[in-house]
């Protein structure tokens, strides 16, 4: 969080732990420290939470809240809720962990991979037609080219599999190798 005033709200202290935590981590992640810290504020309040309500708890700046909200809501992370006699925006955060998952996975493919894979088939085909190209540079491309399509298509494939029984499969680990063929590589 940023500096503590007399004016902010106490948390408890593992809320507090965990906002700071989930705050650090998002700035590894690239993700702002406040968007984070907002993030994790609203995904354990039990109730739907005003703008100023995060300023004044985490001692941000009105305005940054406010762009930090913008963007959650922007990854679908969060969303405004009505709150009766209060015209005020309320906030909530999406609590499913599966749901939240999927929609970072695809917040990320979509400003990570899909640019990622674009920029791999340019380069591949630019490779392919000039000369100076050595063959080992064309390799290297086409095979990172090929991984990345290849995660891709098995994200794709993940999305239709139901919640219950990805966890199952994320939860055998490395035993799923024995269902699989023992044909060596070629």
């Amino acid at each position: 969080m940023t500096e503590i005033t007399d004016q902010q709200k106490k948390l408890p202290t593992a809320v507090e732990g965990f906002v700071m935590h989930w705050g650090n981590l998002g700035s590894q992640w690239g993700v702002n420290r406040s968007v984070a810290q907002i993030h994790a504020l609203l995904y354990l309040s039990e109730k739907p939470i005003t703008a100023e309500e995060i300023a004044d708890t985490l001692g941000i700046a009105r305005s940054n809240v406010s762009n930090s909200l913008r963007e959650l809501t922007g990854w679908n992370l969060i969303r405004r809720v009505p709150v009766f006699g209060d015209r005020r925006d309320h906030f909530v955060a999406e609590t499913d962990l599966w749901e939240m998952a999927t929609r970072i996975a695809a917040g990320r493919k979509e400003r990570e991979i899909d640019p990622a894979i674009a920029a791999l088939r340019a380069c591949a085909v630019q490779a392919e037609d000039d000369p100076a190209v050595g063959q080992v540079a064309r390799r290297r491309l086409t095979a990172m080219l090929d991984f990345t399509q290849t995660m891709e298509g098995w994200y794709a494939q993940m999305l239709h599999v139901p919640h219950g029984t990805l966890a199952k499969l994320i939860k055998l680990g490395s035993r799923i190798v024995r269902f699989l063929p023992t044909k060596p590589e070629g």
